[in-house]
C-alpha cells in the first residue's frame, strides 16, 4: 500500500508545491495567465510592485515546476510569452477558488484584524 505524503514532515516533497502556491507572486501570475498568454513586460506592468528580478525568478520556478510554459520568438529584442500548461490550468482553478474566497470574506478578515488590534477577545 502506497503511503500518503506527510506535509508536516520537513522532507516531504509536497511542501515544495505548497510553498509555490503560498507565494503571492506565483499566485498573481497564475491568475493572470489563466486569462491569457502574456509577455514578460505585460506581466510586470499588470502586477503592481513586483520587481523585474522577482518576476524573472518566479517565472523560472513556475516553469521548472511544469506549471507554465515559456516561448521565445526570434525578434529584436527577443519576445517571450508565458502561458499555463495543462498542469498549471488544474492549479489555476484551485487558485481562482481561493481568490473568490478572499474577495467574499475580506470584510470579515479586516473586521477581525481591527478587533485583534484593539485587544478585543475573539468570539
Amino acid at each position: 500500500m502506497l503511503q500518503r505524503p506527510d506535509p508536516f514532515n520537513a522532507q516531504c516533497p509536497t511542501r515544495r508545491v505548497l510553498d509555490r502556491i503560498g507565494d503571492k507572486w506565483a499566485v498573481l501570475i497564475l491568475i493572470l495567465l489563466e486569462q491569457e498568454t502574456l509577455r514578460f513586460n505585460e506581466l510586470r506592468r499588470r502586477i503592481d510592485s513586483i520587481s523585474q528580478k522577482m518576476l524573472s525568478q518566479t517565472l523560472k520556478s513556475l516553469e521548472r515546476d511544469g506549471l507554465i510554459s515559456r516561448r521565445a520568438f526570434a525578434t529584436v529584442p527577443v519576445t517571450v510569452e508565458y502561458a499555463l500548461t495543462p498542469l498549471g490550468r488544474t492549479l489555476a482553478g484551485t487558485v481562482a477558488e481561493l481568490t473568490r474566497w478572499a474577495e467574499e470574506h475580506i470584510g470579515e478578515v479586516e473586521d477581525a484584524q481591527r478587533r485583534y488590534d484593539r485587544g478585543e477577545v475573539a468570539a
